[in-house]
């Protein structure tokens, strides 16, 4: 499996991967870290508790990292989370929908994880 069949699997946009970190080598470096570093599953962690802090903070960092790797549909989600939770915007969602917009986002993850790890296993 190429990158490009990853990002056409997951239907993500591959050609913003590139233009953000510019060669195949680096897109490759870096998506497959999306299954290891965490930043996901700490979002999702956090909508457990519901601390406005936390969620602002790691769906911020979820939406800049997903966003950098041309994971159009997470860095909105998280995107969304985010300025949910950003110091100062009045809430709009109440904690349920939060939790439906979380479980969406997890739903989203888990499709790419598992492509990444698919892809990970075809190109050792």
């Amino acid at each position: 499996m190429t990158l490009q069949e990853l990002y056409g699997n997951i239907g993500e946009n591959y050609e913003q991967a590139l233009r953000v970190l510019r060669v195949d080598k680096l897109v490759d470096k870096h998506i497959r870290k999306l299954t290891k570093n965490g930043l996901i599953e700490s979002l999702l962690a956090a909508g457990e508790s519901m601390d406005p802090t936390e969620l602002f903070e790691k769906a911020h960092a979820a939406k800049g990292n997903c966003g950098n790797l041309g994971l159009t549909r997470l860095a909105a989600a998280a995107s969304e989370i985010a300025e949910e939770f950003r110091p100062g915007n009045p809430r709009r969602m109440t904690d349920a929908e939060v939790k439906e917009k979380l479980g969406e986002t997890a739903i989203l993850y888990e499709q790419a994880a598992e492509q990444i790890r698919r892809y990970e296993e075809a190109n050792p």
